[in-house]
């Protein structure tokens, strides 16, 4: 709890220097489920008290400006980092010191029941350059690349990470890519400029790119680098690999574990304060409110 408590006190802070120097007035959302179960979002509908989520800022090659959009049953780690136009799926464990940074290519897709490590790192390059698409930045949600000119292209992704993807410590996934369902990404590995399959596992400190596409079920062993479709063509098959049954494992783990340090975080104690800071807040604003009121009214 000590960690939760410093978070807490934290926002207050920020809270506090928010309302005197008059910024935007904040306000809590309720997330509902598909399922139909609610529970109490202490992540903010735009800018959030919380200081690790929050939106991307404006520029010319990306002038949207997004906050991340997060479904209720994942976990962020108070000491992970989700920015801009990231999408979060049900179930994902954000462990700390993970960075999901939607501010340059856009957007970021994490899949149902994925997790993402300690260290790891979703980034991608621009995918608009002063309102012009550019060419291969993105994929669309099956793995095909896009065109400029394509008109699936707004719909497209600069990185897509399917359901049930493990991204293990300290591995980066950069834009442009596509990993497909049940796939395993090794500690340390990089997957850039790249397609990667369903069910495909790859090993301990590999490098994939060059705009190779690996195809489902294979291996990547330890170590390896791919740069060519040649050499992707001729990786073996996971089946027979010890890496073969690696990532249902450790999908099953993740699983549990948002699931925990969500039901942990939003215990009762930890409710009651962040009823007692929403109190907080409304009360000065609506002190505010009233000062400015009067203050109209005296001239």
């Amino acid at each position: 709890m000590k960690e939760i408590r410093f978070v807490f006190h934290f926002g207050v802070l920020i809270l506090i220097i928010g309302t005197l120097i008059g910024l935007p007035k904040f306000g809590y959302a309720q997330n509902i489920t598909n399922e139909g179960s609610n529970i109490f979002d202490i992540r903010l509908q735009n800018v959030t008290t919380w200081p690790n989520i929050h939106s991307n800022v404006k520029t010319d090659f990306n002038p949207n400006v997004t906050s991340p959009e997060i479904q209720s049953s994942a976990f962020i780690h108070p000491f992970a980092v989700v920015i801009g136009d990231c999408y979060i799926g049900k179930l994902v464990l954000v462990a700390p010191t993970a960075v999901c940074r939607g501010d340059e290519g856009t957007p970021i897709h994490v899949g149902d029941s994925s997790n993402m490590q300690d260290g790891v790192v979703l980034h991608a390059l621009e995918t608009t350059d002063h309102g012009k698409n550019i060419d291969g930045r993105r994929f669309s949600s099956t793995g095909d690349r896009l065109m400029a000119n394509d008109s699936l292209f707004s719909q497209g992704y600069a990185v897509f990470i399917g359901d049930r993807v493990s991204l293990a410590h300290d591995s980066m996934v950069h834009g442009p890519a596509w990993i497909g369902n049940d796939t395993f990404i090794g500690f340390k590995s990089v997957v850039f400029n790249a397609r990667v399959g369903n069910n495909v596992a790859i090993g301990i400190g590999s490098i994939i790119t060059g705009g190779v596409h690996i195809d489902d079920d294979r291996y990547v062993p330890p170590g390896s680098v791919i740069t060519t479709q040649e050499q992707a063509d001729l990786l073996p098959p996971r089946v027979g690999s010890e890496y073969e049954n690696l990532n249902k494992a450790v999908i099953q783990v993740n699983e549990r574990l948002a699931e925990g340090l969500l039901a942990k975080a939003y215990d009762s104690q930890l409710t009651d304060l962040i009823k007692q800071r929403e109190t907080l807040m409304e009360e000065s604003m609506l002190a505010i409110d009233n000062s400015n009121i009067n203050n109209t009214a005296a001239k």
